[in-house]
Formats: structure tokens, sequence, C-alpha cells
């Protein structure tokens, strides 16, 4: 295939697929000379894909807000002094919990790890495409005080926090 000329490539980042331009970009003609058209296509809107849904998991795990961004389920340190049950853990990493709506509380004394899980919870959530969004419960009642004061301040609040899948 030949490089795209820079008018095509200004149609197709017009079009909102710069993505794409940039995958044909990067084909090694070296690694594709064997392939017919249709397979370096191919190749080129799986690497386009690959990073739209690269950069919109980084967003929702961004505007999660969270404590932890780099938490992850599996690091979690099980240590026997702190009682978690690996059973459990590895159930809320499927995410049932949110496909039933149900709720999950932790509970444990300061330091005990409650915020680290949340943050990997939601953002495990967010790498399958789950809105979430991290508060932390002073702030959320802090809020809650602000919006009460505002006229429709209670029903937008109410809209804004509901729009979420997962709130932690």
């Amino acid at each position: 295939m030949s490089r795209l000329d820079s008018e095509t490539k200004r149609k197709l980042r017009e079009m909102g697929v710069p993505a794409l331009v940039d995958a044909f970009d990067i084909q090694d003609d070296a690694l594709t000379m064997g392939l017919v058209f249709e397979e370096r296509i191919k190749l080129a809107v799986d690497d386009a894909h690959a990073a739209f849904t690269h950069s919109k998991v980084e967003g929702l795990i961004r505007r999660a807000g969270l404590r932890y961004p780099n938490a992850d389920l599996r690091r979690v340190d099980m240590l026997e002094q702190r009682g978690l049950d690996r059973g459990v853990i590895a159930q809320l990493g499927t995410r049932q919990f949110i496909t039933r709506h149900m709720n999950v509380v932790f509970q444990g004394f300061t330091g005990s790890g409650k915020s680290y899980l949340g943050s990997a919870l939601a953002k495990q959530a967010c790498q399958h495409r789950y809105r979430a969004h991290y508060i932390r419960m002073p702030d959320l009642e802090e809020t809650w005080a602000t919006a009460k004061d505002r006229p429709a301040g209670r029903e937008k609040w109410l809209r804004k926090y509901a729009a979420f899948t997962l709130l932690v």
C-alpha cells in the first residue's frame, strides 16, 4: 500500500480518525510487504481501535478522580492480619456486584487499605468501560450540603452522582 498523501490524511483527521492515520504511518513496509490490501487495512484498523480504546480507558480513569490511580486488585497485600478473603476479592474483581446493582462496604481501621481497595475496584471498572467516581464521604456530604442551598441543586446533585455506574 502506498503512503497516504497529505490531503487524504487531512480528510481522515477531519473525520475524527487520527489514530487510523497514525496506524497507516507506522506500518512497516518490510513486515507488511506480502500482505494483501484487506489485511493491511485490517491491521491498521486494529491498531487504531486499540489506541482509541486505550485513550477512552485512560480518560475514564483520569475523570474518576481516584485517590490511588495506580491501584490494582492483583497487588492487594493479602496479609493474614488484614483479614481479607481472597475469594471475596476475586469475586469483586469480576464486577458482578455492578451488574447486579449491589453495594459493597469496606470497613476497617485507619490505614487498613480501604481507599486503595476502592480505587482498585474503580480502576478495574474503568478498564471495562464503566463510569466510576471516587469521592471521600466528608466531601460527598459537603457537596450535598452546598447543593441543598441552591435552587434545583438537589436534583442536579442527584443527576450528577446517579450518572456514575460505580461510586466509591
